[in-house]
């Protein structure tokens, strides 16, 4: 039997998007939970080059950035397929991947961490992504079709986190049914599938803990 484990965090959106890809495969696995102040030689050693969970070991072997092992467990194990194999569908897949790696995450970096003119042009441009996925959602249930997929875990962050982090740090990015219908029933169809629920950490937990990296003297007067 091969070895796998995943170095990575309960609260990571990215950790998250690798444990739903070992589930759906059926793989087993052992989940090593890194304290991210204090990250263990394993990782440091496992991933010089960024020094960042998640990274999946595979009979001894390292690898990093959550995307890049979600299609690497597609392509190792078999089960549940996470890409289409028709080679259009899944450049489309890989499309809407980098899309929301690189457009959403650059201006949820804005919005969400930066205060002053960044805040609001971070916004405005986290509203033009939000807008393009949810138009992309208008005919699909899923950004990979019928099922969820690579894209889908892409956007793990815009299901769960970006709303805990929007009640933490006290923006509104307006994410509604009215102005986003299809995303939002998306968000929906999404947590509510079974390997998803059983995956995502409970919402209470996550916010005390964002709660308490971000309003540390908050949460500590509350305790």
């Amino acid at each position: 039997m091969a070895e796998v484990k995943v170095l990575g965090h309960w609260a990571s959106p990215f950790s998250a998007a690798v444990e739903i890809a070992l589930k759906l495969k059926g793989v087993e696995y052992e989940f090593i939970q890194e304290d991210l102040p204090n990250k263990s030689p394993l990782l440091l050693k496992s991933n010089p080059v960024h020094k960042k969970i998640p990274v999946l070991l595979h009979n001894g072997n390292p690898l990093p950035e959550s995307l890049v092992i979600v299609e690497y467990i597609d392509d190792t194990f078999p089960g549940t397929p996470i890409l289409p194999k028709d080679p259009y569908e899944k450049a489309l897949a890989h499309f809407w991947a980098k899309f929301i790696d690189d457009k959403f995450f650059s201006a949820a970096r804005k919005a969400l961490f930066i205060r002053g003119e960044e805040l609001e042009t971070g916004k405005e441009e986290i509203c033009e992504a939000l807008k393009i996925l949810d138009s992309e959602l208008k005919n699909k249930k899923f950004l990979g079709g019928e099922t969820f997929g690579l894209a889908d875990l892409a956007a793990n962050f815009i299901a769960l986190w970006m709303g805990v982090f929007e009640e933490v740090i006290g923006v509104e990015l307006g994410v509604t049914e009215e102005k986003f219908p299809h995303l939002c029933r998306w968000k929906q169809d999404f947590i509510n599938c079974d390997v998803i629920k059983e995956t995502f950490p409970p919402r209470d937990k996550l916010y005390a803990f964002v709660n308490n990296r971000f309003n540390p003297e908050a949460a500590t007067a509350t305790e």
